[in-house]
């Protein structure tokens, strides 16, 4: 079995689950019924590198809440689908519309949802707190956290093996 660096520098397409690997996975309820979440800066700072250097990204989550749309959009994703509760028909879906190869994409999941679509790309991968089913079949499990800089890991990983990860950045991302 290939070690995961080697895969690294196929990767032109990133899809990320949303609660556990966006977020910690935890919901704040509150009184009136709204749920809230907490995102890492880091991590929407290096998808919005990626973005500006090309990249595919994709957000898939059986989660509804209209907020993380908004947040993603703000950062330039523009492919997002909620409420998949079947997450390989969304991933094939966008495969289909971008003609994008299994091979040239890394996913990260961290429960068993994200068990099927991490069997359908080349490079599976987890937050360090993930299901255990998870980091058994993930060819990289991320020494960070979901919700505390895993998707900023992974981003700056295929970014610096590829040469497109620099100490030079414009102003304005966020």
């Amino acid at each position: 079995m290939k070690n995961y660096k080697e895969y690294l520098e196929d990767i032109t397409t990133f899809v990320f689950d949303v609660d556990g690997v966006l977020t910690d996975g935890t919901i704040i309820i509150t009184t009136d019924g709204q749920m809230l979440r907490n995102m890492n800066l880091k991590d929407g700072y290096a998808i919005k590198t990626a973005i500006g250097r090309g990249y595919n990204i994709c957000i898939i989550s059986g989660g509804t809440n209209e907020g993380v749309r908004e947040r993603m959009r703000g950062l330039g994703v523009t492919d997002i689908y909620l409420g998949a509760h079947h997450k390989t028909d969304a991933l094939n879906e966008y495969f289909d519309i971008y003609d994008i190869k299994p091979e040239n994409v890394l996913y990260m999941g961290d429960d068993l949802p994200d068990l099927p679509p991490m069997q359908m790309v080349g490079l599976p991968t987890c937050p360090q707190d993930a299901a255990p089913e998870i980091k058994e079949i993930a060819k990289y499990v991320s020494h960070k956290n979901g919700g505390k800089g895993c998707v900023r890991d992974v981003i700056e990983q295929v970014l610096k093996v590829q040469g497109k990860w620099s100490n030079n950045f414009e102003a304005g991302f966020d």
